[in-house]
């Protein structure tokens, strides 16, 4: 076998892989099942949903950090209003910042505290948590696409 084709079709494989593991990644909040795109390291939750024209009804964001400490989202450069949800080492929501409008301010955007230690946070469309009538001790299940680091 030709060894370029070879490390083409390796490429190839990786990328595919990558693609799966994605989209495998889901969520279920209140027997809501939701997509996400997993953000885990600092570069990926700096980034976040920044630029984002729309997210759809059925997707979200879900930020990992190492340990459960107290956090503070933003809305720099999101341009779409979001529902932020904490949870817990446990994976129990601890507060919610409901309805955040968008923020094109820059570095003047306001932080939106969690109020308690979190460590796992969800971005859903604004009116998520409203319409699913979540109350602090609802349970975030993590489908299997995702580890916990």
């Amino acid at each position: 076998m030709n060894p370029l084709f070879r490390l083409l079709t390796a490429c190839a494989g990786l990328a595919l892989s990558g693609c799966a593991s994605g989209s495998d990644a889901w969520v279920e909040l209140a027997g809501q099942r939701y997509q996400v795109e997993v953000a885990d390291d600092d570069q990926e939750r700096a980034r976040g949903l920044m630029f984002r024209e729309e997210l759809a009804a059925d997707r979200g964001m879900l930020f990992i950090h190492e340990r459960e400490e107290p956090q503070a989202y933003w809305m720099k450069n999101t341009k779409i209003p979001l529902d932020i949800l904490y949870f817990d080492d446990a994976r129990r929501l601890v507060s919610q910042q409901r309805d955040v409008p968008p923020c094109s301010l820059g570095d003047r955007c306001p932080p939106y505290p969690s109020g308690a230690p979190a460590r796992y946070v969800l971005e859903l469309n604004a009116g998520q948590a409203a319409r699913l009538g979540l109350q602090d001790g609802a349970e975030l299940v993590f489908g299997p696409g995702i580890a916990p680091k």
